[in-house]
């Protein structure tokens, strides 16, 4: 597959609507990449670099720009020494959903060979810098679009394993388009992230073997893509979740029915977004322990931000099991 092939199948669409944004208290700002003393600082595997130098001038490795750290960690593995990764939003005190892009990271995605974007609304800034950036020779991985999903849809795609493989898929793919000389370095890469991810893949049917169809409650969309994976019954109102995710204040009836989930003991667990602190988040957590449910914290960017996905994922599927 050509650049120009991957281009045009990954860039055919502008997703500029953002889902809706969220009105929060938060105790810290994402702000990963930051303007100091008028130049871009960034972050990426764990140094300290000029953006608009170090980044943008290199010429040998391949030049990556991921939104999400998520997407990020899972190139970096690919393409090991022949590329150069920058993730932007890592904060994992902050959400992500409130991320605002900054000159800086205009820089980096104008001069990256491979933008990896979540899509379905998630990361609509990151499209917008895609399209300001006028880059014609980039390729640009929009995980939406790959797994078919539509721009409304429920973008916590990372925590859906099937979707994570046709993610890492792709990727191999359009780093062996971009530096075909280096095909069998990627294979060999390929290769040796499938097989780290295994023992992520095999904790989900673990759990699916051991637990399936037990009924389990959330505060948030972010767990349905796992709880299905893992054949746990996400009981929770569907609107309740999506409302939260969403920042907006979820329906009476639905809280009613969430609080009614939790008192009648109808759960064995409570799963909620670690990055994301709403008085009705917060309220239900209190709820769950006061009758003796278990609460499991999740995150939508990688704890702690140099640690590799599957062993993310690992540790807390083990703490989901372990709540089990």
């Amino acid at each position: 597959m050509s650049n120009d092939q991957s281009n045009s199948q990954r860039n055919n669409s502008q997703e500029i609507t953002p889902r809706g944004r969220r009105m929060r208290k938060r105790t810290a700002i994402i702000l990963i990449v930051i303007i100091a003393a008028g130049a871009g600082v960034g972050i990426w595997a764990g140094v300290t670099y000029n953006v608009n130098n170090a980044f943008c001038s290199a010429s040998a490795p391949i030049k990556i720009v991921a939104a999400e750290n998520f997407w990020g960690s899972l190139v970096s593995q690919l393409g090991g020494s022949q590329v150069e990764v920058l993730s932007i939003v890592t904060d994992p005190n902050a959400d992500p959903h409130e991320y605002e892009s900054n000159t800086a990271n205009a820089r980096a995605f104008s001069c990256a060979n491979l933008v990896i974007v979540n899509g379905a609304g998630y990361d609509s800034w990151a499209l917008q810098l895609i399209s300001a950036g006028n880059n014609p020779g980039q390729t640009v991985l929009n995980v939406q679009e790959l797994v078919g999903q539509a721009i409304g849809a429920n973008p916590h795609f990372w925590y859906n394993p099937a979707f994570v493989n046709e993610t890492v898929n792709a990727m191999y793919n359009d780093l062996v388009a971009i530096d075909p000389a280096n095909a069998t370095y990627f294979t060999q890469q390929y290769v040796a992230l499938n097989a780290s991810l295994g023992p992520y893949i095999q904790k989900i049917a673990a759990i699916k073997n051991q637990y399936a169809n037990v009924k389990v409650a959330s505060t948030e969309s972010i767990f349905v893509y796992l709880a299905n994976a893992t054949g746990l019954d996400l009981i929770s109102p569907p609107d309740f979740m999506d409302a939260i995710s969403e920042g907006n204040d979820p329906a009476a009836s639905d809280v009613a029915t969430f609080q009614n989930q939790l008192t009648s003991h109808s759960v064995q667990i409570l799963v909620y977004n670690n990055q994301t602190v709403t008085p009705i988040t917060t309220q239900m957590q209190n709820l769950a322990k006061s009758n003796n449910i278990p609460v499991v914290g999740i995150s939508e960017t990688v704890v702690p931000p140099n640690t590799q996905f599957q062993d993310w994922m690992f540790a807390e599927l083990v703490s989901i099991q372990n709540a089990l």
